[in-house]
């Protein structure tokens, strides 16, 4: 291998040293997250208990010679081809769609930048990162300056400042700035991969509420049917004296009536089926229990940019209010300002499109966005300015320029004030004085299918709350436009200062405007307290934190990576419209497996109370289990498939275990007086 360990940030690596490295091992293959081979698919559904219990079943039967009561064995081996096939299926379908999926990295090679699969960097090579994207490995910076949040390792929100020699972590990303970095360490000796390698070895692991629900009933039904079973053998054999054959039979067809055996299997089967629909749709599923969770959601917090309006800005003009600046000089500081920035942001990628004529201003010092302060800025030589929210940078002088600023905002327009700063770039809140000198307006079209989305949600009877970093009026004009229930109530987010602020809040208001990352997460926990179940749409890096609190949380591809990898959902086609398609399809599969659930769990009722009868009274169990096969088949089986299968959007209310007993436990009763 080459001795090249410490490349220069405009060169890299060769391609000839990269290969070298990938030889050695050191390319950054990443931990794979705990999912099954298709050898596991096979084990897990053929060596069940219920199956060895079945040929347990089989075996005795074949040697009393009753034949013709093996008919469950062909429904048995069905559901377990059935329940392969549907999870290999499934797993293909996912697996492609996570490598179409899988991170990128600006890496530089042969002094030539170029985007390649982050599983295909090694030791040494020099990334380019920017604000949105995250670590895919261990690194140290080498050129630029950047604010990185390491929440997702260490749990403090923070933005930590990153210039040369500081060490960058895995699964940490950047929230503004941008940097050239070596990469150390790669691959399974990575921090966010140790993490990984010492999470794959806990023995837990977070399962929906249906699974949990189905073990539950399942390991029950598992340790029931072996006493009842050995005291019908018992009681048939030596207290009613009659032959093995009957005996056997009369044991048999009880535990068959009491094992739910298509019941895990149709759950399982439904989930996989769900996530293969979604899959066809371009929506990714990092977790296949988000399809359970946004059954139940009554609640989802959306943003404005990438959600309600599309993920192209556009400039739309400016407001001079200095008056010593035209418009062609104030166009050539404007362009001087976007040429020493970088478009880490949609915002920064318009303003950069529009103002491109610079004129060569030298340029001291600049700083990247800062979404917890939301400005920017540059030394220039002729002086330091500043980009950002009127809110923030205006501070006391707000008052003056309201009425303007509102009558832009009423017309949908994003205000951003551009001004000279007296004070230090130091990236932290602005405590010198400003001189304004324009306002900058900016616009967003809202999505084309925006109003008809959120009308499907009102009908659904799930809440919008949308929580924006731009100005409240604008934000709710937006809304309005997209017709979203209570619209016009809206409120600055900067006001609220307490948690008994923020719940009063969000039980009165519908949009909220200048609200900061930490208080995303607020609103998330302050929403749970009251109740709800949360979901949550975001594409920046300022949405991370709030996902990862959210009961389900749906990103967009041509969002940040950061956003994308915490997300559980990720609509690859960014298409925010899928969103109905998905909870009707999560609604769908939890309302069709209650149903079906109460099908299967009628005739484990009735066999449970039938066979103690018969114990109790000392008298044959009265079926056959030729006969169970044939109820469990045309009462149960067929109908429990096709009702799975139907459409079904109503909301869901209660715990899965009741609302299937509070159906099976009538049915099974009156079974048992037939």
């Amino acid at each position: 291998m080459s001795s090249n360990k410490n490349p220069d940030w405009q060169n890299g690596l060769s391609q000839k040293e990269a290969n070298a490295r990938i030889k050695a091992g050191l390319n950054n293959v990443a931990v794979k997250p705990p999912s099954k081979t298709t050898r596991q698919i096979i084990a897990s559904n053929t060596f069940t208990y219920f199956n060895f219990v079945f040929l347990t079943i089989a075996v005795i039967l074949t040697l009393v010679r009753s034949y013709r009561d093996l008919t469950f064995l062909p429904v048995i081996i069905a559901n377990t081809f059935i329940g392969i096939f549907q999870e290999s299926r499934a797993k293909v379908l996912l697996d492609h769609l996570m490598i179409l999926n899988a991170p990128t990295a600006r890496v530089i090679r042969d002094g030539k930048q170029r985007k390649i699969n982050a599983e295909q960097l090694v030791k040494d090579d020099v990334v380019f990162f920017r604000a949105g994207d995250q670590i895919v490995a261990d690194a140290v910076v080498l050129d630029g300056e950047a604010s990185a949040n390491e929440a997702l390792l260490t749990g403090e929100a923070d933005e930590v400042p990153k210039h040369e020699g500081s060490e960058l972590l895995s699964g940490s990303f950047l929230v503004s700035g941008s940097v050239h970095a070596r990469l150390t360490k790669v691959g399974k000796e990575s921090y966010i991969n140790q993490l990984t390698l010492e999470a794959k070895k806990s023995k837990y692991r977070e399962q929906s509420e249906i699974i949990r629900s189905l073990n539950m009933i399942v390991k029950i039904a598992g340790v029931v049917i072996i006493p009842i079973g050995l005291l019908l053998f018992y009681q048939g054999y030596f207290v009613n004296h009659l032959d093995a054959k009957n005996s056997v039979q009369s044991m048999v067809a009880s535990v068959i009536g009491l094992i739910p055996e298509g019941l895990f299997l149709l759950a399982s089967v439904s989930l996989a089926i769900s996530a293969m629909r979604l899959g066809q749709r371009k929506v990714l599923l990092h977790d296949m229990k988000s399809i359970e969770t946004l059954a139940r959601v009554d609640m989802l917090c959306v943003d404005k940019t990438g959600t309600i309006t599309g993920n192209d800005m556009r400039v739309k003009g400016t407001d001079i209010i200095d008056e010593k600046f035209d418009e062609d000089k104030l166009f050539a500081l404007l362009s001087d300002f976007a040429y020493a920035q970088n478009a880490d942001n949609i915002t920064m990628s318009a303003f950069k499109a529009h103002f491109n004529k610079p004129s060569g201003n030298e340029i001291i010092k600049s700083q990247g966005f800062s979404s917890e302060f939301k400005y920017s800025g540059v030394q220039l030589k002729t002086g330091k300015y500043i980009l950002g929210a009127p809110e923030f940078v205006l501070r006391d002088q707000l008052s003056k320029y309201q009425k303007t600023i509102e009558s832009h905002s009423r017309k949908g327009e994003r205000v951003l004030v551009f001004g000279e700063y007296m004070g230090d770039l130091d990236g932290k809140a602005l405590c010198g004085n400003l001189k304004p000198i324009c306002l900058v307006l900016l616009e967003n079209p809202i999505r084309k299918n925006a109003a008809e989305t959120f009308k499907y949600f009102a009908e659904q009877g799930v809440n919008i709350k949308v929580i924006s970093g731009d100005n409240p009026l604008t934000v709710s004009e937006i809304a309005k436009a997209a017709q979203i229930k209570g619209a016009e109530n809206y409120i600055d987010a900067s006001t609220l200062k307490t948690r008994a602020s923020i719940d009063s809040a969000l039980k009165n208001y519908t949009v909220f405007g200048r609200v900061t990352p930490d208080q995303k997460r607020e609103f998330i926990k302050s929403l749970h307290k009251a109740g709800h179940t949360v979901a949550m749409t975001g594409d920046g890096v300022n949405d991370v934190l709030a996902l990862r609190d959210a009961d389900c949380s749906i990103a967009m591809a041509s969002g940040s990576d950061a956003a994308a990898q915490a997300a559980q959902l990720v609509l690859l086609d960014s298409d925010f419209s899928r969103m109905p398609d998905i909870v009707s399809e999560g609604r769908r599969v939890v309302n069709n497996l209650e149903r079906s659930g109460s099908l299967f769990l009628v005739k484990n009722v009735f066999s449970l109370i039938t066979s103690i009868l018969a114990i109790c009274l000392s008298v044959r169990y009265p079926l056959r289990p030729s006969q169970i096969s044939l109820i469990s088949m045309f009462t149960i089986g067929i109908p429990g498939f096709l009702l799975s299968q139907m459409p079904n959007t109503d909301l869901i209310r209660g715990n899965f275990v009741e609302n299937i007993l509070k159906r099976a436990i009538p049915g099974g009763l009156a079974d048992v007086f037939m």
